[in-house]
């Protein structure tokens, strides 16, 4: 300041009075603008000093000189400005430079050694990449690497490092997530990549590891991977379903898993370790001790009881570095399995020694491993030498000397090619023909285990069946060209496999168009001149084709030419259908002429029963007339009658009596007949039903001097059914013995009861029934008078026998030629019963 002074005194003394005047007033200005104050003081002391004027005087000046300062003042500011700039800039530069020479040493220093920076700014997808992109991507031969190829991990890694690399970058970008990883390029450098978010941006920083820290990386990866290893086996040994635990030194439980602390008891794991709770029992700790003391290693079956349980396990100990480990596998179910598979494969070799083929494994060795007996009565060979398990080739050997194996002209090539069995992989199929005349199937099956087993079957009868099923064929298709009937085949396509020369002619077929196996719709359609029925022919189609409900259909047709077939279409057991044509039409004359005549006998038979029914009711009306006056006149009411008159009126009683029970028993077998005869079933008393019977022939036994027999026990009881009608079967077959028997004889009636029926049989003396006529003696109007003392209506033993068949019962006759007849008859007992069973 005091040398701006000076210069501004040294300006004054120099000027003019006016001009010191102005200069004083700018300087003033100027020192005002320029300079504090207090400058502006001294300034003014100075003018007034030089100019001898006061400070009034330089206050008017410097208003004077005040307006040209102003002048000059923005000037002045403008210049201030630019000198600032100047200066503001020069100290920019200088720091700019500074922090350049900064920056080259901090990127020298972090570019001592190989590494690749990556960074990305806030709001910036575009990463900046610098550092030595050789080393993750080695150079093209179209130039150094590209640094985008970086980005593209999988490019110069492993997918699952690759992947690993990813995620960490999303993370890093998405949420500022910092990692270290540890990785291995696809050229094999172990590199470290590190992210961070630093001053608003994500870093990656990848640079190669040497020397110590990738021995730490290595040892990192090492450990990592040993720990990951560890705790998968750890976590498969909790979860293992055996037992498994390990032990110090000393003997202390040091890790056991869930299966060791249920089979031993304990409540928990922990309460397993902490307790030491022992799996074993004494006996076996001491030899599974002394077992890892002598070899280091102990495996055993033992017993172990599980949830009161006795259940045997394979224990397996080792020793390891500090201890021992161990585990025990449950072998119950192998136990058992192994028994089972042992049992069933004994009872497979009992089974091959049943089979008729023979059978014979030989091991992967070429040695004998099992044969049947069937093999050995097969080739007659000695259980001895086979017991000993010789080797195939012996065998051949023997079997060959004794003339048991096909003649061949190089035996070692034929046997070197059955040799190749054992390196074959399907089975393969043979036949021998052997020098005494049989022929052996042989089936070669290679072993799943190694070695072979031969299967020998005698073919010799089935050869022989062949041949003779062959001429077989060939006589059956000469039996066949030789029917009169005419037959054709139809495979299950629908196609005509087989016909004779009989079907050709029946229908006017070609032969030659039948041979190209025309299908059934062809040979409708040819057919279709002599009968035209689309219904019948649509049926006989249904049954070839159909593959369901293959049964037999039997068709007639009438042709147009007059003629009648019978058709037949057989199934067959190969799929195919048989399809026959009779003609019978003289048999359909005679049939047709025969059921005419049949339905006029039917008409006349049906005519005779209407007649006979009708008659009955008709003689019925003034029968009854008859009797009720010839009652009316015996009655001494109406008056007396002389002895020839009541001779006369017993006559007509006796024999409108005998009218009237001939007259019921036509209505009763006519209403059997028409299927209206219902029964009043209740309990029937069988001595009274048979007093009943015996009362209303007591006449005629005493008029012939016969005798009666009854042989029923007092205690015989009852049965259900109809009482009447079993009176009255019993009356018919006393009545009809009665008119058979001699005077003075015996008739026997005895009355049986068995499980189920109660039997009735008459017995009578008299002259018997031919073999010939015993069946007819229950039709009706069948009356044989021979050895009779009268000729009765025949309705007797008709009735006899519907009664007891519509009872359910059976009535059977047994009679001898001059030594009588027994007529036998059976009621079930409970004719309820009888019914619902039957219903």
């Amino acid at each position: 300041m005091a040398g701006v002074i000076a210069s501004v005194r040294r300006t004054l003394l120099s000027c003019t009075s006016l001009a010191r005047s102005s200069y004083i007033g700018f300087a003033a200005t100027v020192l005002t603008a320029v300079t504090p104050a207090r400058a502006e003081a001294a300034m003014l002391d100075a003018a007034a000093e030089l100019f001898d004027l006061n400070r009034q005087e330089l206050g008017t000046l410097t208003i004077t000189a005040g307006v040209l300062g102003f002048t000059v003042l923005a000037t002045i500011q403008l210049m201030r400005t630019r000198m600032r700039a100047a200066a503001c800039e020069a100290r920019l530069r200088d720091d700019i430079q500074s922090l350049q020479i900064e920056s080259d040493r901090f990127r020298a220093l972090l570019f001592t050694e190989p590494q690749v920076l990556i960074s990305w700014a806030a709001g910036d997808n575009r990463p900046q990449i610098s550092g030595d992109i050789a080393l993750l991507v080695p150079p093209t031969q179209d130039g150094p690497p590209q640094p985008h190829r970086v980005l593209a991990f999988g490019t110069w890694m492993a997918p699952e490092p690759a992947l690993r690399m990813d995620h960490a970058v999303d993370a890093l970008l998405e949420s500022g997530e910092s990692f270290v990883l540890n990785l291995v390029t696809s050229t094999g450098r172990s590199i470290e990549a590190m992210g961070r978010a630093v001053g608003g941006q994500a870093i990656v920083r990848i640079r190669e590891l040497s020397g110590l820290r990738r021995e730490l990386a290595e040892m990192t990866d090492r450990y990592r991977a040993l720990h990951e290893e560890t705790e998968m086996l750890r976590d498969f040994a909790f979860a293992a379903p055996w037992p498994i635990w390990t032990r110090r030194a000393n003997g202390e439980l040091t890790f056991a898993n869930a299966a060791y602390a249920r089979a031993a008891e304990a409540t928990s794991i922990t309460d397993a370790v902490q307790h030491n709770v022992e799996l074993l029992d004494s006996h076996d700790r001491d030899a599974l001790t002394r077992g890892l003391n002598d070899s280091a290693a102990f495996n055993a079956r033992l017993p172990i009881v599980v949830g009161g349980e006795r259940r045997m396990f394979d224990v397996y100990a080792q020793k390891v570095r500090g201890g021992s480990a161990g585990m025990a596998i449950d072998v119950n179910e192998a136990a058992a399995l192994k028994t089972s598979l042992a049992r069933m494969a004994d009872s497979h070799r009992r089974t091959l020694d049943q089979l008729s083929s023979g059978v014979a494994v030989f091991d992967e060795q070429h040695r004998l491993a099992f044969y049947n007996d069937s093999y050995r009565r097969l080739f007659d060979l000695d259980t001895a030498f086979l017991d000993s398990n010789p080797d195939e080739s012996t065998l051949l050997d023997k079997l060959r000397a004794a003339r048991k194996l096909p003649e061949q002209a190089d035996f070692r090539a034929w046997k070197t090619r059955l040799y190749d069995a054992y390196r074959a992989v399907d089975a393969t199929k043979d036949v021998w023909y052997l020098p005494d005349g049989r022929a052996l199937s042989i089936v070669t099956t290679p072993n799943l285990e190694g070695g072979v087993t031969y299967l020998f079957d005698d073919v010799t009868e089935k050869l022989d069946l062949a041949r003779r099923y062959d001429a077989l064929i060939t006589v059956q298709r000469e039996t066949l060209d030789n029917l009169a009937e005419a037959v054709a085949v139809f495979g299950s396509n629908g196609c005509a496999r087989l016909f004779n020369p009989s079907f050709t002619r029946l229908w006017n077929l070609s032969e030659e168009a039948l041979q190209q196996q025309p299908h059934i719709e062809t040979v409708i359609d040819w057919c279709r001149p002599l009968f035209d029925n689309g219904a019948t022919w649509q049926t006989l189609r249904t049954a070839i084709t159909s593959i369901e409900n293959r049964v037999p259909v039997p068709l007639k047709l009438q042709r147009k030419d007059g003629s009648v077939l019978a058709c037949l279409t057989m199934p067959l057991p190969d799929g195919a259908t048989m399809l026959t044509f009779q003609d019978i039409t003289d048999t359909e004359n005679v049939e047709r002429a025969l059921r005419e005549r049949n339905e006029a006998l039917e008409a006349a038979d049906q005519m005779k029963i209407d007649f006979v029914h009708h008659v009955s009711y008709e003689l019925r009306s003034p029968l009854t007339t008859i009797i009720g006056f010839a009652h009316f006149l015996s009655d001494p009411t109406t008056g007396p009658l002389t002895d020839k008159q009541g001779e006369y009126l017993g006559y007509i009683t006796s024999s409108t009596n005998a009218l009237l029970a001939i007259i019921n028993n036509i209505l009763d077998l006519a209403t059997i007949d028409a299927g209206a005869m219902t029964l009043n079933l209740g309990p029937v008393d069988i001595l009274k039903a048979i007093d009943a019977a015996s009362e209303g022939i007591q006449d005629r036994l005493a008029r012939d001097h016969i005798t009666l027999d009854v042989q029923a026990d007092a205690e015989i009881g009852q049965f259900i059914a109809d009482e009447r009608r079993v009176v009255q079967v019993l009356y018919n077959l006393l009545a009809n013995a009665v008119g058979f028997s001699p005077q003075q004889s015996t008739i026997t009636l005895k009355a049986e009861r068995t499980a189920t029926d109660i039997v009735f049989t008459v017995i009578d003396r008299g002259p018997g029934i031919a073999p010939e006529v015993q069946e007819k003696v229950f039709d009706w109007f069948e009356s044989h008078s021979n050895g009779s003392r009268h000729r009765g209506a025949g309705l007797g033993l008709s009735l006899v026998r519907s009664f007891v068949e519509l009872h359910g019962g059976k009535v059977r006759i047994d009679s001898v030629v001059g030594q009588g007849t027994t007529l036998t008859c059976s009621f079930p007992i409970d004719q309820s019963q009888q019914r619902h069973a039957a219903e």
